[in-house]
C-alpha cells in the first residue's frame, strides 16, 4: 500500500515534506500582507495575522523608604555599631563607630546651621524678635514691658481688688505682708487681708477672719500665704501665687493674667 502511495505521488506530482514547508511559510507571509483575512476578518496571531507580543516581566522597584523610616535605621546602625565596639573592642569595631558617628555629628551640624540661617532670613519665623535673647535686646524688650505692665497696674484697682490669706504663726507671711503692702499703696490697688488663724496682721489692720471667703472662692488648701486676684465685673477669682514672692513677680503675674493671652510670651 505504501509502495503504491509512493508511485502515485511520483506519478502525479505531489510536493515533497520540504516543499510543503517551503508552501505553509509562503501562505503565512501572505497572510500577513492579506487585506481582507488579517484585516477585515481579523483572524489574530493564530491564522498568522499578528505575532503575539511578548513582554519581559519587570522586576518593580522596591519602594521607596520616608525619611523617618532612613532616620530610624540610622540611629538603628549608629546603635549597632557602638554596641559592637562596646562588646568587642578591635581597632577596626572603634574606628567605624566612631567615622559613622562623625558622620552624623557633621549632619547635624548641617542641619542646626541651616536652620540659624532660615530664621534669620525669615522674621516671622524668628522668635527672638519677639522675645530677645540678647543683653541689649532682652533689656530693651523687660523696659517695654515694665512700662506696658505699670500702665495696666495703675488702673487695675478700678476692676480688680486682691484677697491676701495670711496666718499670725506663719514666718513667711512676716516678710511676704510688707512686699504686697508696698505694690499695693504703689498701684493703689485694694487688698482685703483674711486671717486663716485669727491673728491679726500688722502691714494689715483692717483684716477680717476667715469664716468660709477662701472655701465659697474655690481656693483649696490652707497654704499661706496666698495670693488672689478677685475681678469684681465677672466675679472670677484668679490665684496669683502662693509663698513668697518679690514685689516685680506680683506685678509680673498679675498683668500676665489680666493682659495677655495664654502663649503669647512663649
Amino acid at each position: 500500500m505504501a509502495a503504491v502511495t509512493a508511485l502515485w505521488a511520483l506519478s502525479f506530482g505531489a510536493p515533497s515534506l520540504a516543499q510543503d514547508g517551503s508552501q505553509m511559510a509562503t501562505d503565512i507571509e501572505r497572510a500577513d500582507g492579506d487585506d481582507f483575512y488579517c484585516g477585515e476578518r481579523r483572524l489574530g496571531q493564530w491564522f498568522y495575522c499578528s505575532k503575539p507580543n511578548r513582554q519581559e516581566a519587570q522586576v518593580p522597584p522596591p519602594p521607596k523608604r520616608s525619611a523617618v523610616e532612613r532616620l530610624a535605621a540610622i540611629t538603628r546602625e549608629l546603635d549597632e555599631l557602638k554596641a559592637r565596639a562596646i562588646l568587642d573592642p578591635s581597632e577596626a569595631n572603634v574606628i567605624a563607630y566612631v567615622r559613622f558617628q562623625r558622620e552624623q555629628l557633621d549632619r547635624a551640624s548641617t542641619f542646626s546651621d541651616t536652620w540659624q540661617r532660615a530664621l534669620w532670613q525669615t522674621p516671622e519665623l524668628d522668635y527672638t524678635l519677639q522675645r530677645p535673647v540678647s543683653s541689649v535686646g532682652k533689656r530693651a524688650w523687660l523696659d517695654n514691658r515694665r512700662a506696658d505692665r505699670d500702665a495696666v497696674l495703675a488702673n487695675l484697682g478700678q476692676r480688680y481688688g486682691l484677697f491676701y490669706f495670711y496666718a499670725q504663726s506663719c514666718g513667711a507671711c512676716d516678710i511676704f505682708s510688707p512686699i504686697l503692702r508696698s505694690v499695693a499703696d504703689s498701684h493703689n490697688i485694694t487688698v482685703m487681708a483674711v486671717s486663716m488663724d485669727g491673728g491679726p496682721s500688722r502691714d494689715f489692720p483692717g483684716y477680717v477672719v476667715d469664716s468660709g471667703q477662701r472655701a465659697r472662692m474655690g481656693i483649696s488648701g490652707k497654704e499661706t500665704p496666698a495670693l488672689v486676684l478677685f475681678d469684681t465685673l465677672t466675679k472670677r477669682t484668679i490665684p496669683v501665687g502662693y509663698g513668697i514672692l518679690s514685689a516685680d513677680e506680683i506685678m509680673d503675674r498679675i498683668f500676665a493674667l489680666t493682659n495677655t493671652k495664654v502663649g503669647s510670651d512663649y
